[in-house]
């Protein structure tokens, strides 16, 4: 089995969208995976779908309760043996305005989004570690770099799990880990189809200089990247993989429609 067949990956909120379409994408490549998610029922039906039990291993876990973690890790340890990359993916959001976000759903948010890949990185450093090395990559948001309304709690979440990158990548470099963030725009999944209006989608792509959504596979061929050889001396950096969204202020819109009319 040459080393690349051998490498393994776990994939947090892997039961659909960005996270299944990771952890394909590392099964396209050779590796091995284990998916996990809260979600039982859907993980295994997305397992399942996959149709390659050799080379997965569902872990149903709640991301933010520390035993239920400790034992995923055990569990992935128990049948692969050692583990290459981590990507932390599952993510929660409540989108109310912040003063009527409550303070059980503030915590939530936070224990998904930032305490759970804190949680997930401490068990997965010493794997990486036996193994030689390793790849950690956060999934933050844009929400975390650029503020927008109904977002308080998301938003700083994912603010957080940016610094909370620079600090895994600061500390866990001397262990062989290399430890980045994606921060996704907009995204064709099934939560965005469901939540945003056919006005909020207009607004984002006037606001997007590539003027469309991402896909959820070109979320995952930059994760992979991320984890792979060939980002080797990258390592505590955010990647907003947006369509420009970020890097746009405004106008663009006005713009667009001046071109039009020309």
């Amino acid at each position: 089995m040459s080393s690349t067949v051998s490498k393994v990956a776990l994939v947090t909120g892997a039961a659909r969208g960005i996270g299944l379409a990771t952890a394909k994408r590392f099964l396209a490549e050779g590796w091995r995976a284990g998916l996990l998610d809260i979600d039982a029922a859907g993980l295994e039906a997305a397992v399942a779908a996959i149709g390659k039990p050799e080379q997965t291993l569902a872990l149903p876990c709640d991301i933010a309760e520390p035993q239920q973690v400790a034992a995923a890790f055990a569990a992935l340890t128990a049948r692969f043996g050692r583990l290459d990359a981590l990507v932390n993916n599952a993510g929660t959001a409540v989108f109310k305005p912040l003063l009527e976000t409550s303070h059980e759903e503030w915590q939530r948010v936070l224990a998904v989004n930032l305490t759970g890949p804190f949680l997930a990185t401490q068990q997965a450093a010493p794997l990486m570690a036996d193994a030689g090395g390793g790849a950690v990559v956060n999934i933050t948001s844009i929400s975390g770099l650029r503020a927008s309304t109904l977002r308080v709690a998301y938003g700083t979440s994912k603010a957080g799990l940016a610094h909370l990158t620079k600090q895994q990548a600061a500390e866990l470099a001397g262990l062989g880990i290399r430890v980045n963030a994606v921060a996704p725009g907009p995204v064709e999944t099934a939560m965005a189809r469901a939540v945003h209006s056919p006005e909020i989608r207009a607004d984002y792509r006037d606001a997007i200089p590539l003027g469309r959504y991402g896909l959820e596979e070109e979320l995952a061929e930059s994760i992979f990247f991320l984890c792979s050889d060939r980002a080797s001396y990258i390592t505590g950096q955010v990647l907003a993989v947006d369509g420009g969204f970020d890097a746009a202020g405004i106008g663009l819109a006005t713009l667009r429609g001046e071109r039009r009319n020309l």
